[in-house]
């Protein structure tokens, strides 16, 4: 069954291909969103924009409550994975 499945599916191989590269990215980007380490430089960032005055307070606080949400749900991800944060 595997060799005649193979054989089968073979013209779908570009798009199983397709699919695992899209998922691959896909994983990273999501890495790359919820590392701890991203969003505490995104939060330094932002308190440098309100204290240069290119935000306001609101914009601010608003944008410090998504960051937070992310810190918490990175938080909350590698605690259940069993892996450590990194903590500062």
């Amino acid at each position: 069954m595997g060799l005649i499945s193979e054989v089968l599916l073979l013209p779908f191989a570009p798009v199983r291909g397709s699919a695992w590269a899209i998922n691959q990215v896909l994983q990273e980007a999501e890495r790359i969103y919820y590392d701890p380490a991203t969003v505490r430089a995104e939060l330094s960032r932002l308190e440098e924009q309100l204290e240069a005055g290119e935000i306001t307070e609101e914009e601010f606080d608003r944008l410090e409550d998504e960051l937070l949400d992310r810190l918490e749900t990175a938080t909350r991800t590698s605690a259940g994975t069993g892996q450590q944060g990194t903590t500062q």
